[in-house]
C-alpha cells in the first residue's frame, strides 16, 4: 500500500500537520525533505517501456561499429541480441561476432569466454571451428617472453591442437599447424632456460628430466639441437656415459652440420669416448619415426 493510500483517511489539517511535524524534527534538513513529495509515486514506480530494436538493426549495428573499429561497442552490440533475442539464430549469428569483435579490440580474455560459450551451445555448426580459432588465438597472442610463465603458451598448444582434431578439413588448419610450432618452440626454449640453470648449479638429474621433455615432445623445434648437446653434458657428468654418447650421436645424425654437434663431440673426445647410438636408450626410441632434418618442412 502506498504512503499516499496509507493516509488517504486523515483530513488535511492532519496530513499538514504531519508533514510540518516531520520538519520539524530537524530544521537544517527541512530544504531537503521538502523537495520529497511523499505522495508523488511517479518516479519509483512508474513503469519504464524500453523499445527493443529489431533483431537484424542491433547486428548491423554491430558490424557498423566494427568496420569503425568501435570493437568494444561493437562486442555490446552483439552481446545484447542474446539478452534480447535469447536462442534466436540473431543470438547464435551475436555470440561467435562478439568473440570475433573481442578479439580484434585485443580483450582477449572476453573473446576466450565467448569463443567457450559459442562451443558449448553450438559444437555443431559452421563457425564451431572459427569459434576454436579464435580461442586457441587469444590465448597465442599472449605468449610471453621465454622468461616468463609459459601458461598462455601450453594453453594455445592444446588449442591449436584441438582445432586440428576436431576440425581437420577447416580452412584454419593450415595456420593453426604453423602457430603450433610457434608456441612449441617458445615452450621447448623455456623447458631449456630451465634445464641450463640445473646444469650450472650441478643439479644433473633435473637437468636431465627437462631436456627430456624438450627431446621427447618437441623434437621439430630449434632447441632440439641443444637439448641433445646439453644431455651429453649432463650424462658425462654423471658417468652415465653410454647415454651421453647415444645423445651425441642422435645430434650428429639428426643435424650433421650443427655446431652443438661439434661441441658435444669435442665433450666425448675429451673424455676418451666417441658418439655411439644405443637403439635401446630413450632417446634412441625418441627420435624414431622422426624426420631427419633433411626431410623436416621449413
Amino acid at each position: 500500500m502506498s504512503f499516499a493510500k496509507a493516509y488517504s483517511g486523515l483530513k488535511d489539517g492532519a496530513v499538514r500537520a504531519l508533514m510540518f511535524g516531520v520538519c520539524g524534527l530537524a530544521v537544517a534538513g527541512c530544504d531537503t525533505l521538502s523537495s520529497f513529495n511523499p505522495f508523488d509515486n511517479s518516479e519509483k514506480y512508474k513503469p519504464e517501456v524500453v523499445a527493443t530494436a529489431p533483431a537484424e538493426q542491433i547486428y548491423n549495428d554491430g558490424l557498423a561499429r566494427v568496420q569503425k573499429k568501435d570493437y568494444e561497442g561493437a562486442a555490446k552490440k552483439f552481446s545484447s541480441l542474446d539478452k534480447q533475442y535469447p536462442f534466436s539464430d540473431w543470438a547464435r549469428k551475436g555470440l561467435i561476432m562478439e568473440a570475433y569483435a573481442n578479439y580484434e579490440g585485443g580483450l582477449y580474455e572476453e573473446s576466450i569466454t565467448a569463443s567457450k560459450r559459442y562451443l558449448q551451445m553450438h559444437p555443431a555448426t559452421p563457425d564451431a571451428a572459427y569459434a576454436q580459432y579464435l580461442l586457441a588465438s587469444s590465448y597465442y597472442d599472449q605468449i610471453p617472453d621465454i622468461t616468463r610463465d609459459q601458461e598462455k603458451s601450453q594453453r594455445a598448444l592444446l588449442a591449436l591442437q584441438e582445432l586440428i582434431q576436431r576440425y581437420p578439413t577447416s580452412e584454419y588448419v593450415a595456420d593453426a599447424k604453423k602457430k603450433i610450432q610457434v608456441a612449441s618452440d617458445q615452450l621447448a626454449g623455456k623447458e631449456v632456460e630451465i634445464g641450463r640453470f640445473y646444469l650450472q648449479k650441478r643439479n644433473y638429474s633435473g637437468a636431465i628430466n627437462r631436456f627430456r621433455t624438450v627431446v621427447g615432445q618437441y623434437q621439430t623445434t630449434r632447441h632440439v639441437e641443444e637439448a641433445l648437446e646439453r644431455l651429453a653434458e649432463a650424462y658425462m657428468a654423471m658417468g652415465i656415459v653410454d647415454e651421453a654418447q647415444t645423445a651425441a650421436a642422435v645430434l650428429g645424425h639428426n643435424f650433421p652440420d650443427s655446431p652443438w654437434y661439434k661441441d658435444a663431440y669435442a665433450l666425448l673426445t675429451k673424455g676418451g669416448v666417441e658418439p655411439r647410438e644405443n637403439s635401446e636408450s630413450w632417446i634412441s626410441k625418441a627420435f624414431r619415426g622422426v624426420p631427419q632434418v633433411g626431410q623436416r618442412a621449413g
